[in-house]
């Protein structure tokens, strides 16, 4: 009898068809963002769940699902996953890192740039009909090549964009990270190490790519945005609430710093409306890892986890990327 899963998001027809070889599966095809009690009822009867970001699965969840042996997330992070609970119980956790570190790079970059350059503020303009002649300051904006990347959070992403701004754009890169890289990472993305302060105090241009935990909540808030410069930049594709957005608001709307790209909110996809009021800003509604051959891979080894978790297909027992490998061990 095959085992029961389910998928809490929609997702490519092809992924749920891989899934279907090996398990009878229910899927949100209304693509339906379930409150706690409807994930629990969905969930009964169900050894594995395909989750993304939207499905907090805590220790009240897994109480409630005894059957459940495997969460596995289409995603990079996994804090709306209570590991510690899961590994209690044996549930083994997965996530899918490397498929999208390059892609989410290029647009943590392009975010930044587009801060930087006031491109959404510029286009605002135009679209308003207010462009009618050149002038010698119009948007005039810091530059972005030649200046001091910094970067809060060095794994995988966090090297990547620093290889963009060193090797792309003659950027000297700085960062701070819970711990230090090895001499011959740092030397090959062309990055020194510097504690909090001096990140915050040197940067031109910082970006935020440090996981979301207790630790890190609200690790650029008031006090940090005060220690910045008044012409940098502030870009998070890291999780929301690593930044306290009402803090970084009135940072913009008073100019104590020059912009900010922000991909990712607290409480999303409620946006602080007081974001929503200044011009110094652009938003974008969590898309970093949104290209086609990104997405379909995140969805593949997200499928390719929950297979493997549950016993099944060549890699059985062995999930490609286990975010608890003691539960493993403990099976």
């Amino acid at each position: 009898m095959m085992k029961k899963v389910l998928v809490a998001r929609a997702v490519f027809p092809e992924v749920l068809e891989a899934l279907r070889a090996h398990f009878e599966v229910e899927s949100n095809r209304d693509d339906t963002v379930w409150s706690k009690s409807q994930l629990i009822e969905r969930l009964q009867g169900k050894a594995g769940v395909f989750a993304t970001g939207s499905e907090r699965i805590d220790a009240e969840v897994l109480a409630a699902c005894p059957g459940l042996e495997a969460v596995c997330n289409m995603a990079v992070g996994y804090n709306n996953i209570d590991v510690a609970a899961c590994t209690a119980r044996g549930i083994v956790v997965t996530n899918t890192p490397d498929v999208l570190t390059e892609t989410t790079a290029d647009f943590g970059f392009a975010l930044m740039m587009a801060a930087a350059r006031r491109m959404a503020e510029s286009e605002r303009y135009l679209r308003r009909g207010e462009w009618l002649k050149w002038h010698y300051d119009q948007f005039m904006s810091p530059d972005v090549h030649g200046t001091t990347l910094g970067i809060l959070g060095m794994g995988r992403i966090g090297q990547a964009i620093a290889r963009r701004g060193a090797l792309g754009f003659g950027m000297g890169v700085i960062y701070h990270n819970r711990t230090r890289l090895p001499a011959d990472k740092e030397a090959a993305v062309h990055a020194r190490y510097v504690d909090k302060a001096t990140l915050l105090r040197e940067a031109d241009h910082l970006v935020l790519v440090v996981p979301y935990s207790p630790a890190s909540h609200h690790a650029i808030g008031a006090a940090e945005l005060a220690q910045m410069k008044p012409t940098a930049t502030l870009t998070n594709i890291a999780r929301g609430g690593v930044v306290d957005d009402a803090a970084l608001a009135a940072a913009l709307k008073e100019r104590r710093i020059a912009a900010a790209g922000l991909d990712v909110f607290e409480g999303e996809p409620r946006v602080d409306p007081a974001l929503l009021e200044v011009p110094n800003v652009v938003l974008t509604p969590h898309i970093a890892s949104s290209s086609v051959r990104t997405r379909r891979a995140m969805a593949d080894l997200a499928a390719d986890n929950l297979i493997a978790a549950l016993g099944c297909g060549s890699r059985a027992g062995r999930p490609p990327t286990p975010v608890n490998a003691e539960a493993l061990a403990a099976r």
